[in-house]
């Protein structure tokens, strides 16, 4: 079982707003703790967003439960009641996300018995705000979320894993079942990366040039995992038709393959590059004059169509192989984007790499 630092946040939100309840002499600090556990959000920024909601939603349900015990008393079916109200009028601000905390702060207010109510209702209201702020205090200063750590990690380790099964699919090495497993994890993995990339989008910079540099690190973080889905939907063709890259003529697949292997090779460093261990000069060797450009591997998939034809061979499926072809080129565009906006990055902020990004590949 895997302990995460929002385990421990919560646990410590939890104890917080529970030792402060008790320190301000609140009755009841049991409904501290438990407005502390739905105010604990990912990021900072959502938890800022929690707050100002759920204060909202304290307030209405405060605000339902006193009116309530005022004119219907305390009575079961008057609580009900309040509920209800409570989550209409939720529903109507479009507060969903903070409803849990209203309605405790409803049965919290309206449980209390006797001639000091209100009095006691405000308190009870009081509690329920303490847990909501110590939550707060505890995710802006307790274990502060690094996305941008995290974003960079998820990217690193799924491509590498992504370039060594299609290293695999390309030379008809992988097993079938394997590859399609390996697949669905890869999709699960993409999934986490966006949302950690949403995460990372909204943290908030306090100076002018931390704004700049996280614009741009916001744009090459997205080309990254652009290009990432561009290489796992080329490992999906792969899969899909190693029936006929099987049947391709030697030399063709041999030519697939090294350009495969190219530009593979080109996303690993390109990493590298982001991280400032390679050479900014290195974005030039795709014009290497050895290298088939774009245009050159059409015209020969063109004439390797036409010569099939004329030989009458019917292995041989250029349909499916234009599929592979579009999805090659399509992988390579976007890696030589890539490379344009991380070498436009260092140019303005070379020097500003996140130690701990750069950690990550040793």
């Amino acid at each position: 079982m895997k302990l995460g630092a929002r385990v421990f946040k919560t646990a410590v939100a939890i104890v917080f707003a529970l030792f402060i309840a008790e320190l301000l002499k609140l009755p009841s600090p049991v409904f501290a703790g438990i407005a502390a556990i739905f105010a604990i959000q990912p990021s900072i920024y959502r938890s800022y967003q929690t707050i100002v909601e759920q204060i909202q939603a304290n307030i209405i349900g405060a605000t339902i439960a006193v009116i309530f015990g005022v004119l219907f008393g305390h009575h079961l079916v008057a609580i009900g009641i309040a509920v209800v109200v409570t989550i209409g009028l939720m529903l109507k601000f479009k507060l969903e996300k903070s409803l849990s905390i209203a309605l405790v702060t409803v049965v919290a207010v309206m449980e209390i018995q006797g001639d000091d109510f209100i009095t006691f209702g405000f308190i009870r209201f009081s509690t329920v705000l303490v847990g909501v702020l110590a939550a707060f205090v505890i995710n802006l200063f307790f274990l502060p979320p690094k996305y941008e750590v995290k974003l960079f990690r998820k990217i690193h380790f799924l491509q590498d894993d992504i370039i060594r099964w299609t290293r695999l699919a390309v030379r008809q090495a992988s097993e079938h079942t394997s590859t399609k497993a390996a697949l669905g994890k890869f999709q699960s993995r993409m999934s986490r990366v966006d949302m950690l990339y949403e995460f990372y989008k909204e943290e908030r910079s306090y100076f002018k040039n931390k704004k700049y540099e996280k614009a741009r690190k916001l744009v090459v973080y997205r080309q990254m995992i652009t290009t990432s889905k561009k290489s796992l939907e080329l490992l999906h063709r792969l899969h899909r038709h190693e029936n006929e890259l099987a049947v391709l003529p030697p030399q063709f697949h041999l030519l697939i393959q090294e350009r495969l292997d190219f530009l593979l090779t080109y996303h690993e460093q390109l990493l590298l590059k982001y991280t400032g261990k390679l050479k900014p000069e290195h974005s030039e060797w795709t014009n290497h004059i050895d290298y088939i450009q774009r245009n050159q591997l059409m015209d020969i998939f063109i004439k390797q169509v036409k010569f099939t034809q004329e030989e009458g061979e019917t292995e041989f499926s250029s349909y499916h192989l234009l599929y592979i072809l579009s999805r090659i080129l399509d992988y390579e565009e976007n890696l030589e984007h890539l490379d344009m906006l991380i070498v436009s990055f260092q140019s303005y902020h070379g020097e500003e790499i996140n130690l701990e990004i750069e950690e990550e590949i040793i």
